[in-house]
């Protein structure tokens, strides 16, 4: 019986590794069409935004817009526990109000903690009338990474939340009064800037990380499985037969 279960166990081990490094290469698949992906747009000339586009912004993710309209400070948002070097604070998001009624919303940039105890010193931020915008296109989440906290539903009677987790477009948007675009702006860094809100651009690395090494030690794994442990377990009946 011993035998059986080692044998068992040596099939359920290959298996496994064999299905992790099945996992690390469909990784890599998707990693190589990402960085397609984001060598295609990155090559494109800024997309205007003045009014809703006639294009599928939920395809363009890391194309640089500029965008022209109104901040509506009303329905601003911020983004908990950001740092800028190591003081925490928030990441300060504001609808931009476009020619045609619609919005999209802008990552206007880190703001202290401290300084910001309630929605309403947010105002201090405040930039009136028409404004542009360049930066790139970035996608909202629907749910949080893993370890992350998600955003609490709203309370009997509660209209909206001032303080996110993540960038929910489909959450914010039923908060925000313009019609919401389904794309938010991460505006461009700017180092002449000696007060907050200071933009934080995510900058994206074209690399296909360890995806490839990571499949080939799981399949390494699994033919020592397949092949070690048959030999192991016939060298062990060898030994238990000699001795009896």
């Amino acid at each position: 019986m011993k035998w059986a279960f080692s044998i068992l166990f040596i099939l359920a081990g290959s298996a496994l590794c064999i299905r992790l490094g099945i996992w690390q290469l469909d990784r890599l698949a998707q990693k190589r069409a990402e960085n397609q992906h984001y060598l295609a747009v990155s090559a494109l000339p800024p997309l205007p935004l003045s009014a809703a586009p006639t294009e599928d912004l939920t395809g363009m993710e890391y194309r640089r817009v500029t965008a022209t309209g109104q901040y509506d400070f009303e329905h601003q948002i911020a983004l908990r526990n950001h740092y800028h070097d190591t003081q925490l604070g928030y990441r300060l998001l504001t609808p931009l109000v476009l020619t045609d009624g619609s919005a999209i919303l802008v990552e206007r940039g880190w703001i202290p903690a401290a300084e910001n105890p309630s929605p309403a010193d947010w105002r201090q931020y405040d930039q009136p009338g028409t404004v542009t915008v360049s930066g790139i296109l970035r996608l909202g989440r629907s749910q949080a990474e893993i370890g992350g906290v998600p955003d609490p539903a709203l309370a009997p009677g509660q209209t909206r939340l001032d303080y996110w987790n993540i960038v929910n477009l489909e959450r914010l948007s039923l908060q925000i009064p313009a019609p919401l675009l389904l794309a938010y702006i991460q505006p461009d860094l700017n180092p002449a800037l000696t007060a907050p809100p200071y933009p934080e651009q995510e900058q994206y690395e074209v690399t296909e990380r360890n995806h490839f090494s990571y499949a080939l030690q799981w399949f390494s794994f699994a033919a020592l499985l397949l092949l070690g442990g048959p030999m192991f377990l016939l060298r062990s009946f060898k030994s238990s037969k000699a001795e009896s």
